[in-house]
């Protein structure tokens, strides 16, 4: 990506059931949720959303070869999606297990996103 147009931060959580990719996906919603971009298409080669380029960086505490890759990029609706998984994030305890949650331990997940939208 040459021009990076914005950059949007989220965070998401999944408290039970250690699933690190429902984590990274909320954390990509949050960070994309409350923007709108109607501008955008005047920016972009041949004003048309399919050139949009969106790079998502994920931080994320575990299990990061359990990520899939395919749901997060599900989260971004034009454009080109390309994906940078990095350690970091945060495994903490939510203080109680709960097996019909399919909880393995006690651990909830914490993933960090970085959203850039460009081309």
């Amino acid at each position: 990506m040459n021009n990076i147009i914005f950059v949007e931060t989220g965070t998401g959580i999944d408290v039970h059931g250690q699933n690190i990719t429902k984590a990274a996906v909320r954390a990509v919603e949050n960070a994309i949720h409350y923007n709108s971009m109607p501008g955008i298409k005047d920016i972009l080669p041949e004003q048309s959303l399919h050139n949009m380029k969106v790079h998502v960086k994920l931080a994320v505490p575990a299990d990061k070869d359990k990520l899939n890759h395919e749901e997060v990029k599900k989260e971004i609706p034009y454009g080109t999606v390309t994906l940078e998984i990095m350690d970091g994030g945060m495994a903490t305890s939510s203080g109680i297990v709960l097996e019909d949650k399919q909880d393995k331990n006690d651990l909830m997940y914490i993933v960090n996103a970085s959203v850039e939208v460009g081309y």
